[in-house]
């Protein structure tokens, strides 16, 4: 990156600026690659396309940046959002820059460091803060265009498809069964809402002290969407051991305060208002779920292949498109048990 470049536009665009521009890397997932931009008296956070190649409808860091302004003035917490910068004059890629804010990032499901008394609040206000989100009225915040209305899951498996076929290096015979069934047994609710798409705890800012989210990060995946492809998506920790992505199955949640995930999910279903079984979660969404996952682990290493991946490891986690296809179709067989 030239930080001549990238100091000269944030001190003209920004202002009020003192000091020297410092950058800091962070995070070693294989999301947009994202900075710490400081000076003396103001904390930013950048966030960037990957250089080179990158999958269609991927990484889009205008939407990210649009949703975001767009939720300001609603009760979820996000980043400000300053500006952002679609050419690739300053930095090779689009961009754009929002406040630093202050708090925790778990990067364990497990939440080592704390008790099990707040572990148990900060994984319930996860469950708050999704059924915050999915409460949104994206209209009135001008989000029409950010994506259809109705019909997402059957738009959703076309899309996925297509990312698998631009993905796929080696066979996964798994992936191509989920595809297949979730094809045959697309469910009948249209219900549509703001869906983060990444929703799960280390996409979550907690507050420095107390166990309150501050702001939920990472938007690249979001879009006009169903709210319970979120809530899935969230619990396939539950549903994954902590070598497949950091998942919690088989830790003593008890011991640990982490609540099971029945009881996780009536938490949201009641705070989301869908405490009626019809509109719960059912094998469809965790399937769908774990293919979604398991195509992007795919994409990953197919970026790893072609050397534009955004981490280091890209390589080692692709491997993983195997492990959580299978857990996809362990889904299917997997009875929801009643709320």
């Amino acid at each position: 990156m030239d930080t001549h470049q990238l100091d000269a536009f944030l001190r003209r665009e920004i202002g009020g600026l003192a000091g020297p521009l410092r950058l800091q890397k962070i995070g070693g997932d294989q999301s947009n690659p994202t900075f710490f931009a400081s000076y003396d008296n103001h904390e930013l956070v950048l966030r960037k396309t990957p250089a080179g190649d990158v999958l269609p409808s991927t990484h889009a860091v205008d939407r990210e940046y649009r949703v975001m302004k767009a939720l300001a003035a609603t009760e979820l917490p996000v980043p400000p959002v300053l500006l952002y910068h679609a050419e690739s004059d300053v930095l090779g890629t689009p961009f754009y820059v929002m406040e630093r804010v202050a708090g925790r990032v778990f990067n364990d499901n497990a939440a080592p460091g704390i008790s099990p008394q707040e572990r148990r609040a900060i994984y319930l206000a996860m469950a708050d803060t999704m059924a915050t989100l999915h409460a949104v009225d994206w209209r009135a915040g001008g989000l029409e265009g950010f994506g259809k209305s109705g019909g997402y899951f059957a738009r959703q498996l076309r899309r996925w498809q297509q990312q698998w076929e631009l993905s796929r290096i080696v066979p996964i015979p798994a992936i191509e069964d989920l595809l297949a069934w979730l094809a045959a047994h697309l469910p009948a609710d249209d219900k549509t809402a703001i869906a983060h798409g990444d929703f799960k705890l280390n996409n979550l800012l907690f507050h420095p002290t107390e166990p309150r989210v501050v702001a939920v990060l990472d938007w690249e995946l979001s879009t006009l969407g169903h709210p319970l492809a979120d809530v899935a998506f969230n619990t396939a920790a539950w549903r994954t051991l902590p070598s497949e992505y950091g998942g919690i199955r088989g830790l003593d949640l008890q011991a640990l305060g982490i609540p099971p995930e029945h009881e996780y999910l009536a938490h949201y279903y009641r705070r989301a208002g869908r405490t009626d079984p019809a509109r719960q979660a059912t094998p469809f969404h965790w399937a769908f779920a774990f293919m979604r996952w398991a195509v992007i682990f795919a994409g990953i290493a197919a970026r790893a292949a072609r050397g534009t991946a955004a981490s280091d490891n890209a390589g080692e986690v692709g491997v993983l498109a195997v492990a959580l296809a299978g857990r996809g179709l362990e889904a299917i067989e997997t009875r929801v048990p009643p709320l």
